[in-house]
């Protein structure tokens, strides 16, 4: 069974989501990517034969008010939106779950809000430094033809985002962001309700090229505040690379990791089985464990 309702958040409603609201495990609230994305279930709603797995669309995005005050698409605008939705639905215990930008988002919730009852960290393509995350990207663009790499180099300087540009993105996201062939028909569908408004203010044309907001936001002096256990799961082939990603691991006080073979971005869908097998583990081991 699936709950659906909205809540009143800080800049308008929010829409929210509750697979398995009486199984018995402490909740998981998942955190969307983006800035711009949507709540997309699949494979992580499996989690819950356990306990309640909680999807949201964060404001502007989905199912939730688009707001015509562009002005709250900041981090601290979405951090203000989290506390409000763990308030709202009444949720003592919890354990968070990150998707790309979500996982600045909810490492941001925890070090500005210190919320209590907050048992686990799961962070999936972790974003957590964006000086990090474009050093990775220029190294898998390094990786392309030398044709496409032109096309790039030479949209980023003229600032003709235009089809050449938005072939080779397209050539690249089927390295890093998804490498089922064809793409899944929710991924497709759901890049097709991205709020490209908020993506551009926050982040920019494109995952290699940023001119947004959270340029230069970089959470890596800091994780080492994140006293939760934090698993952090990425594809061999990820956006988030798995040396950027070892790095954070290695700085968070009570960090993990899992790469997960032949998979990048969306690993979840590419290697369902073993994505459910490393979180479900982790979940486990964190149940038990005192906020």
């Amino acid at each position: 069974m699936v709950r659906e309702g909205h809540i009143d958040g800080p800049g308008g409603r929010l829409w929210y989501a509750i697979h398995g609201e009486n199984r018995p495990g402490i909740p998981l609230l998942v955190v969307h990517g983006g800035p711009g994305f949507l709540s997309v279930p699949d494979v992580v709603a499996d989690l819950a034969d356990e306990r309640p797995v909680i999807f949201y669309d964060q404001l502007g995005c989905g199912r939730s008010e688009r707001p015509a005050d562009s002005s709250l698409y900041t981090i601290e605008h979405y951090v203000a939106e989290v506390a409000a939705l763990h308030s709202a639905l009444g949720l003592q215990n919890i354990h968070l779950l990150g998707q790309s930008w979500g996982c600045m988002l909810a490492a941001e919730y925890l070090l500005r809000e210190r919320p209590a009852g907050v048992h686990s960290l799961t962070l999936c393509g972790p974003l957590l430094s964006t000086p990090r995350w474009e050093a990775d990207q220029r190294a898998h663009l390094a990786e392309l033809p030398s044709a496409q790499q032109t096309v790039v180099a030479e949209a980023e300087r003229t600032g003709d985002f235009g089809e050449a540009y938005q072939s080779a993105m397209m050539d690249y996201y089927h390295r890093h962001l998804c490498r089922l062939d064809p793409w899944p028909e929710n991924v497709s569908q759901s890049l097709g309700q991205m709020n490209l408004d908020l993506y551009l203010t926050m982040w920019g044309p494109s995952e290699f090229t940023v001119t947004g907001t959270l340029k230069g936001h970089d959470l890596l002096p800091r994780l080492h505040e994140i006293v939760q256990p934090t698993l952090l799961v990425c594809g061999e082939h990820d956006e988030a690379a798995p040396t950027s990603v070892q790095l954070f691991r290695d700085r968070l006080p009570r960090g993990a990791m899992a790469v997960l073979p032949h998979a990048s971005h969306l690993h979840h869908l590419e290697q369902p089985g073993l994505f459910l097998k490393v979180v479900r583990d982790h979940l486990h081991r964190a149940d038990a464990l005192q906020p």
